[in-house]
C-alpha cells in the first residue's frame, strides 16, 4: 500500500520555483531544495523526479502564472496604449523597489539553459510566443477601437514588444539610471 504524501506538493513546488528563480538551475543544490521545500530527497524524487524534472515543473508553474499576470495587466485597461505603457512602467518600478530584482525566471532560464538544452530552448521560446499573442491581442483591440492606426502590423509589433520586454528585464537587473529605462519605454511607445 502506498503511503499518502505528507507535504503539500503545490507549496513544495512554489518553494522550489522561488529557489531556482533566485539562484538558477546550476547554483541550486539538492540541499538548498530539501531545506527550502521542507522535504527530503526521496520525497522530491517521488513527487517530481530528478532535479531537472523539478526545475521544469517549477518553470512551467512560473510561465503559467506569468502569462496570466501579463494577460490581466494588458487586458484590464480599455486603452491599448495605456495598458502597454502601464505594463512597462510597472516593470520598471518593480526593478527599483525594495525587493531584490530577480528578473524573470523564464528569461533567466533562457540565458542559463536554453543555449545548450533543447527542452528549455523550446519551453522558453513557447513562453515568448505566448506573450507575443497577448501583446498582439492588445494591439488588435486598439486597432479595432480606432485608438491605433489600422496599418500597424500587430504580429510584428507584438514580437517587438516581447523582445523589448526581455531586453528591458535583463537591463534592469543592473539598475541603470531610471532615465535610461524611461527613455527606452518612451521610444517603444512611439511604435504605437
Amino acid at each position: 500500500m502506498v503511503r499518502p504524501r505528507e507535504f503539500d506538493e503545490e507549496q513544495a513546488l512554489e518553494a522550489a520555483m522561488r529557489l531556482f528563480w533566485e539562484k538558477g538551475y546550476e547554483a541550486t543544490s539538492l540541499s538548498d531544495l530539501t531545506s527550502g521545500m521542507g522535504i527530503q530527497k526521496p520525497s522530491i524524487y517521488s513527487a517530481f523526479g530528478d532535479k531537472k524534472a523539478l526545475f521544469e515543473a517549477a518553470l512551467r508553474k512560473y510561465t503559467q502564472s506569468h502569462a496570466a499576470s501579463v494577460r490581466s495587466k494588458l487586458h484590464n485597461n480599455r486603452s491599448a496604449k495605456e495598458a502597454i505603457r502601464i505594463f512597462f512602467e510597472d516593470l520598471i518600478e518593480e526593478a527599483y523597489g525594495e525587493q531584490p530584482n530577480r528578473g524573470c525566471f523564464c528569461i533567466n532560464t533562457m540565458v542559463e539553459l536554453a543555449p545548450h538544452d533543447e527542452k528549455f530552448e523550446v519551453l522558453t521560446r513557447e513562453h515568448q510566443m505566448y506573450l507575443a499573442v497577448i501583446f498582439q491581442e492588445t494591439i488588435e483591440r486598439g486597432v479595432q477601437s480606432g485608438e491605433l492606426a489600422a496599418h500597424l502590423n500587430s504580429k510584428a509589433l507584438a514580437q517587438t514588444f516581447v523582445v523589448s520586454l526581455i531586453g528591458l528585464t535583463v537591463m534592469l537587473k543592473s539598475r541603470p539610471d531610471r532615465l535610461v529605462a524611461r527613455n527606452c519605454l518612451e521610444s517603444m511607445l512611439t511604435l504605437l
